[in-house]
């Protein structure tokens, strides 16, 4: 059984994932090897995204302390990772980087340690390249979405290499902080959820790029129309709900004639050249003040615990 845990870095998705299991009562070594100052400052960043989720009563202002006092930090790999019992990688998405940060585990862990990456885009196989073969059967792609500590979904990679007891024993930790897991069976780019969120995105932009629809109008139909189901209701349930008679003809009548691109949109790689890539910039589809920005991921956030206190109910 997995008791102790270890993430590797400080990004969004390192701290909110050390969040998650310390939430439930997980002892989590987080680790990162740059400024220690910045390691230091990283539980403030924490209390803040943990106050957000107590006013919104999802857990109790006593959990706050309770749930950072769980959290150990670290700057040395090596004490980080030596007692634990899975490991979860948070790096930036470089294949030489991952290459050695998992070697260094295979070296420093027990050898019963699961050693997990949270990539979405780089191949296990090219990510073990340098651990031992006794290691290989212990690794896996444990893929989270952001903000991870609100993110209900982890999928976990079942490509052949992992024993089944292993598997079901990373897939119980992930049940014990109320996640809920996708098996994926294939080494693809993107998973599964990335590549259904890119087959969107990539007509959304394109309506807006024909001049359609403006991208308040595109995103107002896709939140009060597919979204709207698709909070409670999987696609291919809306399938057999809907009729697959129905949704053969729709598909026949529509799928030739909307966007069937390669590459990035047009109009997505204009912005990025002009420099407006979003809120982090202040424009992107949508302009952001200054001063409006905090607001507005604040609210972002409990948009997302009040739709995570509700999606139990449909579990």
């Amino acid at each position: 059984m997995i008791k102790k845990i270890a993430v590797l870095g400080i990004g969004t998705m390192g701290n909110g994932c050390a969040i998650a299991f310390a939430i439930y009562g997980y002892d989590v070594n987080l680790w990162y090897h740059g400024d220690e100052k910045k390691l230091l400052a990283t539980k403030g960043a924490m209390r803040q995204q943990l106050q957000v989720m107590a006013e919104e009563e999802f857990i109790t202002v006593d959990n706050i302390d309770a749930t950072l006092d769980r959290i150990n930090l670290f700057s040395n790999l090596q004490k980080a990772v030596e007692d634990r019992d899975y490991i979860l990688e948070c790096a930036p998405e470089k294949i030489d980087v991952k290459q050695n940060l998992f070697k260094q585990l295979d070296e420093y862990c027990p050898s019963h340690t699961v050693l997990a990456s949270n990539t979405s885009s780089l191949k296990l196989n090219d990510m073990m390249a340098l651990v031992s073969e006794k290691r290989k059967p212990l690794m896996m792609v444990n893929h989270w979405y952001n903000p991870p500590h609100l993110m209900p979904i982890v999928e976990l990679s079942n490509f052949g290499n992992t024993p089944e007891a292993v598997y079901k024993n990373v897939e119980f930790l992930y049940n014990s902080i109320k996640k809920q897991t996708v098996k994926v069976l294939k080494d693809v780019p993107g998973l599964v959820a990335n590549r259904i969120q890119q087959a969107v995105a990539r007509e959304a932009f394109s309506l807006i790029e024909q001049g359609i629809a403006a991208p308040e109008d595109v995103d107002k139909a896709l939140k009060f129309g597919p979204a709207f189901r698709y909070a409670t209701t999987g696609q291919l349930e809306v399938a057999d709900f809907g009729g697959l008679d129905i949704w053969c003809t729709v598909g026949d009548n529509l799928l030739s004639i909307m966007d069937n691109s390669q590459c990035a949109n047009k109009l997505l790689r204009e912005k990025v050249k002009e420099g407006k890539l979003g809120i982090k910039s202040g424009e992107g589809f949508y302009k952001y003040s200054e001063e409006e920005i905090p607001a507005i991921r604040k609210r972002f956030i409990k948009k997302l615990i009040h739709q995570l206190k509700a999606s139990e109910y449909y579990v």
